[in-house]
C-alpha cells in the first residue's frame, strides 16, 4: 500500500496552478492555492477507486521557474 503520493505543482500560463502527480495518472488544476489543494484531493480520491488503498499522505512540491537575463 502507498502511504505518500508526490504532485509536481506549476503557476500555469494563463493564471493558476496546475497538478501533475509523478506517480500516477493524476493531473488537476486550480485557480488558488487551497482550490487547488481540495482538487488535488478529490483527484486522488477518484484515481483510487478503494478509500483504503488511497495514500495516506500527499505532498505538493512547488516549482518556480525564474528566467535571467545575461
Amino acid at each position: 500500500m502507498m502511504t505518500e503520493i508526490i504532485f509536481v505543482v506549476t503557476e500555469a500560463d494563463e493564471g493558476g496552478y496546475i497538478a501533475k502527480c509523478v506517480s500516477e495518472s493524476i493531473f488537476t488544476e486550480g485557480e488558488t492555492i487551497e482550490e487547488l489543494k481540495v482538487n488535488v484531493k478529490d483527484a486522488v480520491y477518484c484515481h483510487f477507486e478503494l478509500l483504503e488503498t488511497a495514500p495516506k499522505i500527499i505532498r505538493l512540491h512547488f516549482v518556480k521557474d525564474e528566467l535571467i537575463a545575461i
